[in-house]
């Protein structure tokens, strides 16, 4: 075989032109998102129970389609609602965020400890920036919803023209994903993209460099850069997107582009340098430069030094069929806007993915699980509605004998006043007018709502402690708690999985960080916790695990932090300095100000100012020394008490 022929994208070039080409990722492309047809129903329909629609599931009768809220107008009733997944929802939400947990790095090499606590202060800032909090409140919401989350992590220009790197929900109508994957995470996904819908202003300013491209660009997308067009297809804002779309063409006005990641193969060399023990991999036609000419000058240099040719350390290769990924822009037309390898040191694509629970390829949702207690729920106070509407209220009895010359409209008209009088001809035995009041029969309809209301806690494992009802009389606080305990606990499942995905989409933070941040960046980011000193050109190679643990910004966190601080400065082992620049006290730069303004008058002969008590008693304020002291022992390993 030519190596040409074994190079997949060689291949494709040399067979066919640009817009060949991208014809052919395109319809591919296409295959896929058509293929995920059914889980963006699915997703869609649990969407709408979340959001209130619940009526508007398809049914035939006699041969006519209709939702089935349709169904019940046209069967005189009315098609009632109580929304119980969208407090169910709420109430997992109000759980995720009581977690209060953010991404951590820990070096596998102690050594290098320091420079990981510095990407852990590194992430933290730019996690703040992307505002991750909200930003993954919302992607958990959609987890529980559709049961699949990406989200999109690049680095480049923002919208305010700023270069950072950046994290982006990514909309599951518009994603696409390898349908022959079985990995949770996509790890085993050959392709994988995006549909973006973009303005012409921000099209242009993305992908035209030159005057020729932005010609090349405005005949493209002749339509959508006008301005009119775009306008006649606004939507309502806030009420929702159209469905009704397909993969090509949008129904927005906008200039629709698809960006495609694909794996690629052609073949290379896998190298492993025994001086060094660096793992690379080179092009073909680099092997004579990089690898032959260094292992002869190696040779050379150490038979000169009298070392044993086979000790002499060199660089070892294999020839191998190298998969990488390899990205397209493209218009809906088949035009390749851009295309090149992956520029991440990552060596993957730029997306983070999760699906529950995917066993055998099959997604889902929290949601899910419930709707079919939510649809008789809905069935239920619909039918008892119907029977209170039919049965006798107030309705009156009038024999016609006693009318007389009263009509039955004016009889009704009065018997509504409240001060309404009605002469009528009574003969002997006719029987005085009555009014009939009866109540709805009882078929045990109420029954059967409790039953189903006791049937969605049990599914869904959010009980009436997690959802913060009050206790009932007589319960302890110590079962109430433990009641709120066990329904936390049937939703670990889908909290640990979450967490599964935070980490993911830290690491690939942490690689960006690690790819594109230079020293100045680091200094200006984790200069204020005295890391300015390390050595950052290490920092590429450091290898760090990431943990999701209790944010340091947590009162939990910052009131252990200061009591163990205030612990140690009272032995003696840090000084006031010390204590203030690594505590999380409101009033630490005052004092330490303070402080270090009395230590220039000393140098300067100047007379010392005393200390404000006050400060002082804030600092002391609220710390309870037993609860440092058995920290302090636990941390000491026992040295106290045996002290």
């Amino acid at each position: 075989m030519k190596p040409a022929e074994a190079d997949s994208l060689a291949r494709a070039k040399r067979m066919s032109d640009d817009r060949g080409r991208g014809l052919e990722v395109l319809m591919e492309a296409q295959h896929h998102w058509m293929a995920m047809d059914g889980f963006r129903r699915e997703r869609k329909r649990n969407k709408d129970y979340c959001y209130g629609k619940q009526w508007d599931d398809l049914i035939t009768v006699d041969g006519v389609t209709m939702t089935e809220a349709e169904y019940i107008k046209s069967q005189g009733s009315v098609p009632l609602k109580n929304n119980l997944i969208r407090r169910l929802v709420r109430n997992v939400l109000g759980e995720y965020y009581k977690q209060n947990s953010e991404p951590t790095c820990v070096a596998r090499d102690r050594e290098e400890q320091r420079l990981g606590e510095a990407m852990s202060i590194t992430l933290q800032y730019n996690m703040q920036l992307n505002d991750s909090k909200d930003l993954l409140a919302r992607s958990f919401e959609e987890f529980l919803i559709g049961g699949m989350i990406a989200q999109r992590k690049w680095y480049g220009w923002n919208e305010e023209g700023k270069l950072d790197c950046w994290t982006g929900r990514v909309d599951t109508n518009s994603f696409f994903v390898d349908s022959n994957m079985r990995d949770s995470d996509g790890k085993d996904a050959t392709i994988i993209g995006e549909i973006h819908d973009i303005s012409s202003g921000t099209m242009l300013n993305r992908f035209a460099h030159s005057p020729e491209d932005y010609k090349r660009l405005s005949n493209i997308y002749n339509a959508a850069c006008n301005r009119g067009y775009f306008t006649q297809y606004c939507e309502q804002f806030g009420t929702g997107r159209r469905m009704n779309w397909t993969f090509l063409f949008p129904d927005n006005g906008q200039c629709r582009v698809i960006e495609v990641w694909r794996k690629e193969h052609k073949p290379r060399y896998r190298c492993h340098d025994l001086n060094t023990g660096e793992l690379f991999k080179i092009e073909m036609e680099d092997y004579g430069e990089m690898v032959d000419a260094v292992n002869k000058r190696r040779l050379a240099q150490g038979r000169m030094a009298g070392i044993p040719e086979e000790e002499i350390p060199l660089i070892e290769c294999e020839w191998y069929m190298d998969n990488y990924w390899y990205y397209y822009m493209l218009s809906p037309f088949g035009d390749i806007l851009e295309e090149g390898e992956t520029p991440y040191e990552h060596k993957s694509h730029p997306y983070v993915l999760k699906c529950y629970p995917f066993i055998d390829g099959e997604i889902h949702s929290f949601v899910n699980d419930v709707v079919d207690q939510q649809r008789y729920v809905n069935r239920l106070i619909t039918m008892y509605d119907w029977i209170m509407r039919a049965s006798a209220k107030g309705v009156l009895l009038v024999p016609e004998d006693c009318l007389g010359n009263v009509s039955l409209p004016e009889v009704a008209e009065t018997w509504s006043k409240f001060n309404g009088v009605i002469a009528l001809k009574m003969k002997p035995g006719t029987p005085m007018p009555q009014q009939i009041s009866a109540n709805a029969v009882n078929i045990g309809i109420g029954e059967l709502l409790n039953i189903q209301l006791k049937f969605f806690e049990d599914i869904s494992g959010v009980h009436g402690a997690m959802q913060g009802r009050a206790g009932v009389s007589g319960e302890s606080g110590s079962l109430y708690a433990q009641q709120a305990q066990n329904a936390a606990t049937s939703l670990l499942d889908l909290l640990e999985t979450f967490s599964s995905f935070v980490r993911a989409g830290a690491y690939k933070d942490l690689k960006n960080i690690q790819q594109f941040y230079d020293r100045k960046r680091f200094e200006d980011i984790g200069g204020r916790a005295g890391l300015v000193d390390i050595n950052y050109s290490k920092i590429r190679d450091v290898e760090c695990d990431i943990n999701v643990v209790e944010s340091v910004t947590s009162p939990a966190y910052i009131q252990f932090a200061n009591q163990f601080l205030m612990q140690i400065w009272s032995a003696g082992q840090i000084t006031l300095e010390q204590l203030l620049e690594n505590g999380s006290f409101p009033f630490a730069d005052k004092l330490l100000q303070s402080i270090q303004a009395n230590q220039q008058n000393m140098q300067q002969g100047q007379p010392m100012q005393g200390i404000d008590p006050n400060v002082m008693q804030q600092a002391q304020q609220g710390v309870d020394m037993n609860a440092v002291n058995k920290a302090y022992d636990m941390l000491r390993g026992g040295n106290r008490q045996a002290a």
